[in-house]
């Protein structure tokens, strides 16, 4: 894997130049209106990247975004990869490696999840300070390169207590609903039954989603520090559970996400 990982990295350097971000983002489901954010100096897509994973999504884009944020030159995932897509969880984290070859320091995580809060409503933010991981598989399974990580990365701090609390004092300063809890990672595709929302919140979940905590994985492997945050655009609340849509989630995410983006980039900026 070290030397695919290799490869690719030359191969994105060559097309760059002397760009060297300092931060990567991973843009969640209906949450790539950040991009707009950036002012772009290349854009590379995944199709055109050696070993890069395609997102086969129809609202991710599948884009390598590299500009500048609040001052701040940084590397942007406009579509992230899903486990329920097919791919290897090696093959999902593969961007996350290449990205902290490439110079990042900081990673920061985006996504859409449904509340198991009853204190956490449809439309508020949460950012990640733990997670539970219910997928069925880790990206760390396998042989283990030296080079990489260690075998036995410690987890104790998976998110960067730093940069969580200038978050929510950021949400405070600015009027923002933003809690902070848990964060059950599963498989999908499917959306959770009332018996399995119920399950989840009694192990400790404060919101689930089929994303994020591979991602998180291999950047603690890897040393790089993590800040998460979901929009939570559904609720999975057992004793009133409601159908719902990709489009009424994505509809959620793209409202709130002008609230997300203000606390990214002033954390950002913060750097």
């Amino acid at each position: 894997m070290l030397e695919s990982i290799q490869q690719t990295t030359s191969y994105i350097k060559n097309r760059i130049g002397d760009f060297e971000p300092e931060v990567g983002i991973i843009l969640g489901t209906g949450l790539g209106e950040l991009v707009s954010e950036i002012e772009v100096e290349k854009q590379l897509m995944y199709a055109n990247i050696p070993d890069f994973p395609i997102s086969t999504l129809e609202f991710h884009s599948g884009k390598l975004i590299f500009g500048t944020l609040a001052g701040k030159k940084v590397v942007a995932m406009n579509g992230r990869l899903h486990y329920y897509e097919g791919y290897s969880m090696q093959q999902i984290t593969f961007p996350v490696r290449v990205m902290r070859m490439l110079g990042i320091k900081t990673l920061f995580v985006s996504n859409a999840s449904g509340s198991l809060n009853p204190e956490f409503k449809k439309g508020d933010l949460m950012i990640i300070d733990d997670h539970i991981n219910l997928q069925h598989s880790n990206p760390l399974t396998g042989r283990n390169d030296a080079e990489l990580g260690p075998r036995f990365p410690d987890m104790s701090q998976p998110y960067k207590r730093e940069l969580i609390a200038k978050a929510l004092d950021i949400a405070i300063e600015h009027n923002i609903t933003c809690h902070k809890g848990v964060y059950v990672a599963v498989t999908g595709p499917n959306l959770e039954t009332k018996a399995e929302y119920r399950y989840l919140r009694i192990i400790g979940g404060d919101a689930v989603g089929m994303s994020t905590v591979p991602e998180v994985i291999v950047a603690n492997h890897m040393g790089l520090p993590v800040f998460a945050i979901s929009v939570l655009t559904d609720e999975g609340f057992p004793d009133d559970l409601q159908p719902v849509s990709v489009e009424e989630i994505i509809a959620v995410a793209r409202e709130s996400e002008p609230k997300m983006t203000l606390i990214l980039k002033q954390l950002i900026a913060g750097l």
